[in-house]
């Protein structure tokens, strides 16, 4: 180990080699196998299979992952999938404390729906089949976030098999996260006093830097997606004919973006969707970019320019791309309509062009009246009087902004990242956006927060060849398991 542990760092009880072995035997003989099964299940979230509820597969991943759970017979725990009329379900379980209780609760989190398939997957690879190769599980879901429940489970476990006293954990595993947890917020309401005091919110659904530490995320982004839809004909005519004199759908559609967006340098023109970034997160993306340099922009999969070498980012200066990423509001078109294929595309002036439209939000920028202004711009004035519709999908969030963390939370971080990784902890903000870490910061304002995940360089979640670093899981299993155990008692 190349880091020094501080003395009493690690709770009393615990021996942390004898966790990490039993966490590893754990990912081996059933996680890995469980995901395996889970990868091959397109669970895809409601906002990308409407049929889900008919489908079952969202039924069968929760039904297969509850079973699991049951399974391990932890002491004095319940589970109940919970299932509100209309809505995606719920996994919730509640694993009574082991020590003297204060009432204090450490909520673990994570979510069993996916993104949709995306092409590009490698020859031999795929959304629906899982390989385990080089210690990665590649997959669509596994590492965002089906990994999530086992290990919460497992790390519960860890510190029970060698009576480290822990306080009351429960779990909450959704099925609507990729859709923005639109279902969500209802449970949270059915569910608020049965979780009593949230102290700790462990959420596994986020990332990681590199793969050689524990990563905290300090910040993410809210989102607010929608279509955008512009129309000037019933049915397409001849474009010899009509062109010069029909206005071209796809032209009004960009004279529109460019109302929102500097096609040139990517920044956002209206600023009610910038905000102020605050010091500590600029200092802590300064000592971030420190540690990862080059690797912030260099881990994404280049494609190469027009003279042969690679495509360049839009900024080579680490700092800078990691405020860009995490601060900064960004738009994504991240899928199109009215588009015939290439090999179907005559000679036409097409009637109507939509595009799929991806806002990332700064942290403290709010995602509803956000969705409103880009509605309000998008749409007023229309070119040519042409239809313009912009339609935001039901899934808006808004962004996080992490709470200061105690003097104890570090340092059981910390602790648990030199033990487990033998380097300290790092900080990183997110751009994604997990719309659960706003909603229990406004209702558990006192909570502290341990946001991680398995997410690291090149494990493009949501893209082609998706995978779970199975090492980097274990690791953080059983820092999980550490922190959890150093949550003081109140008393």
């Amino acid at each position: 180990m190349n880091a020094r542990i501080p003395d009493n760092a690690i709770p009393p009880q615990l021996d942390p080699g004898q966790a990490q072995a039993f966490v590893d035997e754990k990912w081996d003989s059933e996680i890995v196998p469980a995901l395996t099964d889970y990868i091959a299940i397109p669970a895809k979230s409601p906002a990308y299979d409407p049929d889900w509820e008919k489908n079952q597969y969202i039924e069968r991943v929760v039904r297969d992952a509850a079973q699991w759970v049951e399974a391990q017979k932890v002491s004095g725990m319940t589970l109940e999938v919970v299932r509100l009329p209309g809505r995606t379900p719920v996994i919730y379980f509640d694993a009574p404390a082991t020590r003297k209780d204060n009432g204090d609760t450490v909520l673990m989190y994570g979510h069993l729906d996916k993104q949709p398939e995306f092409s590009g997957w490698r020859s031999g690879f795929g959304p629906w089949t899982p390989r385990y190769e080089d210690g990665k599980l590649y997959g669509r879901g596994g590492a965002d976030d089906g990994y999530a429940v086992y290990a919460s489970l497992t790390a519960i476990l860890a510190l029970d098999r060698q009576g480290v006293p822990r306080p009351r954990c429960v779990g909450l595993i959704e099925t609507c996260e990729e859709s923005g947890s639109y279902d969500l917020l209802p449970y949270v309401d059915a569910l608020r006093d049965r979780m009593g005091n949230v102290a700790l919110v462990v959420c596994l659904d986020s990332g990681a830097g590199n793969y050689d530490q524990l990563w905290m995320t300090t910040s993410l982004r809210g989102l607010v997606a929608g279509t955008l839809e512009v129309q000037v004909l019933d049915e397409g005519v001849h474009s010899g004919d009509s062109s010069g004199v029909v206005a071209s759908s796809f032209r009004v559609l960009r004279h529109v973006l460019d109302r929102l967006e500097d096609s040139k340098t990517g920044r956002l023109l209206p600023e009610a969707f910038h905000c102020e970034i605050p010091t500590d997160r600029v200092d802590q993306a300064r000592a971030t970019a420190d540690i990862l340099g080059d690797e912030v922009w260099r881990r994404f999969p280049w494609s190469c320019g027009a003279d042969g070498s690679f495509v360049l980012p839009m900024t080579t200066d680490p700092e800078t791309a990691l405020i860009n990423r995490t601060w900064r509001p960004t738009l994504s078109v991240t899928g199109a309509d009215g588009l015939p294929p290439l090999g179907n595309a005559g000679n036409v002036l097409r009637p109507r062009t939509a595009f799929k439209l991806s806002l990332r939000l700064p942290p403290l920028v709010e995602a509803a009246p956000a969705a409103q202004a880009l509605k309000a711009l998008l749409e007023a004035d229309a070119p040519y009087n042409a239809k313009v519709v912009f339609k935001p999908d039901q899934g808006v969030a808004s962004g996080w902004n992490a709470p200061e963390s105690a003097q104890w939370l570090e340092q059981a971080l910390d602790a648990a990242s030199r033990q487990h990784y033998g380097a300290p902890c790092g900080y990183i903000g997110q751009g994604g956006t997990i719309p659960l870490m706003n909603l229990l910061q406004q209702g558990f304002p006192k909570s502290q927060f341990m946001v991680c995940g398995v997410l690291g360089p090149h494990s493009n979640a949501h893209g082609p060849n998706e995978f779970l670093h199975v090492p980097y899981g274990k690791k953080l299993t059983a820092a999980v398991a550490q922190t959890i155990a150093a949550l003081p008692t109140g008393e």
